[in-house]
């Protein structure tokens, strides 16, 4: 099973991953470094993954690694924390896509979509704003009940 490590404090400049690979190639071939990037700048966003193989590996990287100075900046090493799953996304499963609401000409409002329970007949809404619907409806009658 392999570990991810999260790489911070790099500069925000122009940081080559092979420069970067370079801090991590004595624990081998297995060592894998990922830049992260800005889309629009091409420049390094501060952080770094870097994957290894096992967790004993991951842990002789951190005590070695973590405080070593990597272009004039102090490198931060951890471990990664996995990333989280969206709401009501199951384990194993892709998410469903969601409709997008298409625009009004000359307009930047989206609509707000609904859709039809074939049980009940009556209208549900979007799943997507369905708690913060709730709650606004649990505000609006304490308001009409303190009137």
């Amino acid at each position: 099973m392999s570990i991810r490590l999260y790489v911070g404090n790099l500069p925000k400049e122009s940081v080559d991953r092979q420069a970067l690979h370079a801090v991590f190639e004595e624990f081998g071939e297995e060592v894998s470094t990922k830049v992260i990037k800005d889309r629009k700048t091409g420049k390094c966003r501060g952080f770094a993954f870097v994957t290894v193989p096992t967790d004993e590996m991951a842990d002789q990287v951190i005590e070695k690694h973590n405080g070593q100075a990597f272009m004039d900046t102090t490198l931060k090493i951890e471990k990664a924390l996995p990333r989280e799953k969206a709401k009501g996304e199951k384990e194993g499963s892709t998410p469903a896509p969601t409709p997008t609401a298409k625009r009004a000409p000359g307009t930047n409002k989206k609509r707000q979509t609904t859709t039809a329970s074939s049980s009940s007949g009556s209208v549900q809404p979007d799943p997507r704003w369905a708690d913060d619907l709730a709650k606004l409806k649990e505000m609006l009658a304490a308001q009409a009940s303190n009137t």
